[in-house]
């Protein structure tokens, strides 16, 4: 059986900037081709792609990542009994995620319930209490936030002890399988680890490549200085001084999408009548929109590095995920007055027939968003689209596909 397999190939330019930082506050780097390249973990632009799901999806589609979930849980639930404090139902929250999960629910590190008094929250009696946190993050959709609120409210409403409400006969069950349905678009595509309870994993249907610069770059060193507002004509020098490292790369992004698994993952939990498609359309238009207009914030402030691609493209294949990194692997030229990205297209223009060919594995499918003529080797690859048109015309490709099979 073929499957459907998403490819979302980016160039884009970065100018100065310091958008994903390693250990020592230096721009992430890699070497490549036998050339240090400029780096951007998967990770990173994962977490920009997920922020950028907010202005894209409804909350209710989404989930939240965090070891706050005992608070997140609370408020869902008091938010259906306001006459509950959040002391009461903390308890009675911190066992049904236990049940959910089977991670370790306890109360937060000491010295984390306040923050710049030089106190110790635990032993300060005028900290304000802290709800108990997981002892790793948890990832949890809106829906099953709300499906184990209503799971505790039922304990709450008996005045039950939590730790006896828990033991209720079938309770652990039904806490687990609200956990492993109805997962949210960003679970779906980017999977979760539950190292407690394994059997609620969910593998990801998004596979995200390190970004690569297509050609070698250097490390550069900005000195800086600020001036004291408050200082007078006779105070001279400095406030501050300090350096911050940058540098400037086109990159080459690519990512890839298991439209099966993700369906798979979107599946879970529906009930009879309910259908996937259009949930998976709106996931995968989603995702290629976020994907594609997300930026990492890493000094964003101090750069304004606020690029969009030179290149989009888009492919739907029956097979195999396939990266194009392969057309850098010899950087491409350096000594020239056009620039890096009319060279990457080149490249990539030429690499993406030639794998394609050798290896017959054409796609069923390409789209192709692009930005002036530098950009003009890419056009003969396929469907010149814009930006929405793109994003419109997967999703139909995508939903059609899963119409066709049944």
């Amino acid at each position: 059986m073929s499957r459907t397999i998403l490819d979302v190939h980016i160039l884009q330019t970065v100018p100065p900037s310091n958008i994903n930082r390693d250990d020592t506050g230096a721009p992430k780097s890699a070497v490549y081709g036998g050339v240090r390249r400029s780096r951007v973990s998967s990770q990173a632009w994962k977490k920009a792609t997920r922020k950028a799901f907010e202005d894209l999806l409804d909350p209710a589609e989404l989930g939240v990542r965090t070891k706050k979930v005992v608070e997140a849980l609370t408020a869902r639930i008091r938010e259906r009994e306001e006459s509950l404090s959040a002391e009461v139902v903390w308890p009675m929250a911190a066992e049904i995620i236990h049940a959910a999960t089977g991670a370790k629910i306890e109360a937060p590190a000491r010295g984390s319930a306040t923050k710049g008094n030089g106190k110790d929250g635990a032993d300060d009696p005028a900290a304000e209490p802290q709800a108990p946190q997981s002892s790793y993050l948890l990832f949890l959709s809106a829906r099953q936030l709300d499906g184990l609120a209503k799971l505790a409210i039922k304990g709450l409403a008996k005045k039950a002890d939590p730790k006896v409400f828990v033991k209720e006969s079938g309770l652990k069950a039904q806490a687990k399988q609200i956990a492993s349905t109805r997962h949210s678009v960003d679970i779906a595509l980017f999977g979760r680890m539950v190292a407690d309870t394994t059997d609620i994993n969910v593998d990801a249907a998004a596979q995200v490549a390190h970004a690569l610069s297509v050609h070698p770059v250097d490390l550069e060193t900005d000195y800086f200085t600020a001036v004291d507002d408050q200082n007078s004509d006779a105070e001279t020098g400095a406030g501050m001084i300090g350096t911050v490292d940058f540098n400037s790369a086109t990159l080459y992004r690519y990512a890839a999408v298991d439209i099966d698994l993700l369906t798979q993952n979107l599946d879970a939990g529906l009930t009879d009548g309910e259908d996937s498609g259009t949930p998976v359309r709106r996931a995968v238009e989603a995702f290629v929109e976020g994907f594609a207009l997300s930026m990492p914030t890493g000094k964003l402030n101090t750069f304004g590095n606020n690029t969009l691609p030179d290149a989009v493209i888009v492919k739907l294949r029956s097979a195999r995920p396939i990266s194009f990194v392969g057309a850098f692997e010899n950087p491409v030229a350096q000594d020239t007055a056009d620039g890096h990205v009319r060279a990457a297209c080149q490249a990539l223009a030429e690499h993406i027939p030639a794998v394609e060919t050798a290896f017959g594995a054409p796609a069923d499918h390409t789209w192709i968003v692009r930005v002036g003529k530098q950009t003009q080797d890419l056009a003969g690859l396929g469907n010149d689209v814009n930006l929405r048109e793109l994003v419109t015309q997967v999703g139909q490709a995508v939903q059609a596909r899963l119409e066709k099979r049944g």
